[in-house]
């Protein structure tokens, strides 16, 4: 079997949508009232305060810090389902008692050094094969990854502090490549999740700020494709594109957005697809 191919992503243009991820959290989050670094997000078992560790954690985990020591048998809690949920609830626990003021200036300064090493890295190690959440990739995807995951945990923070994104703060790079990446992911969910029968045509019409149309098609196997040649789909998924990230990341849908779907062709199909949306782990 052929090894399968690695993506090459443009990096000036991930650690663009990178940073001013980051930049948008830590400007969400400044000067914020330490009753509300407790306001419950979407996710199980996590607050405000428990989003920007995670962040930290992994960040912290990339440049080379161990994960601390936790204070109780991480994998018996309810919601952490594997081994890298270990790992996100162990700094959970050890920021837990710092101040929303403290967590965000590990947050500012993880980031920082994070900007510096990242800037400085080489094409050949941007480029270079490494282990990733998607599977052996170029560590460039692997960064456009961690855009997908900070800007999905913006969208978590705002969704707890009832400060929901503008159509303007959608329009931007971070949000592109988040579903640059949810994009590359679809012929896995149409394919394997849904299972949508050899010869289907699967088209997601993405509306509001950041609209877009992904096609995907199975052809012995599915993948996502510029086009159809010429033919129609034979399922078709309408929805705001905030709802559809908010739906593959098996998040609540957010009430600030339109909640309608559409679904067109085979209905069926249309809706097993958005029945297996949720690909993350």
């Amino acid at each position: 079997m052929a090894d399968r191919a690695v993506t090459r992503v443009d990096k000036s243009e991930v650690l663009a949508g990178l940073f001013g991820v980051w930049d948008g959290i830590a400007a969400l989050l400044g000067g914020l009232p330490e009753g509300q670094w407790s306001a419950a997000s979407p996710l199980p078992g996590w607050d405000v305060k428990a989003v920007v560790s995670h962040m930290i954690g992994t960040e912290s985990f990339l440049g080379g810090v161990p994960a601390p020591q936790p204070d109780t048998d991480c994998s018996a809690l309810e919601h952490v389902r594997n081994d890298v949920g270990v790992m996100n609830e162990c700094w959970v626990r050890h920021l837990s008692a710092e101040s929303g003021a403290d967590v965000l200036a590990r947050f500012e300064s993880v980031t920082a050094d994070r900007r510096e090493a990242l800037t400085a890295m080489s094409e050949d190690d941007w480029d270079a094969v490494t282990p990733t959440p998607v599977g052996p990739e170029s560590y460039g995807r692997f960064m456009r990854v961690r855009v997908f995951d900070c800007w999905m945990h913006e969208q978590d923070i705002r969704e707890a502090l009832a400060r929901p994104s503008t159509d303007e703060q959608l329009d931007t790079a971070a949000t592109r490549l988040s579903l640059d990446e949810i994009a590359a992911t679809m012929g896995y969910v149409v394919g394997k999740k849904a299972k949508a029968p050899d010869g289907s045509r699967v088209l997601f019409e993405l509306t509001g700020p950041a609209a877009r149309s992904i096609r995907v098609s199975v052809d012995g196997r599915a993948r996502t494709v510029e086009d159809f040649g010429g033919q129609e789909a034979t399922a078709t998924i309408k929805l705001d594109s905030l709802q559809f990230t908010r739906l593959c990341g098996g998040r609540p849908m957010c009430g600030a957005r339109p909640q309608n779907i559409e679904l067109g062709g085979d209905k069926d199909l249309a809706a097993q697809v958005v029945e297996h949306l949720n690909f993350v782990i």
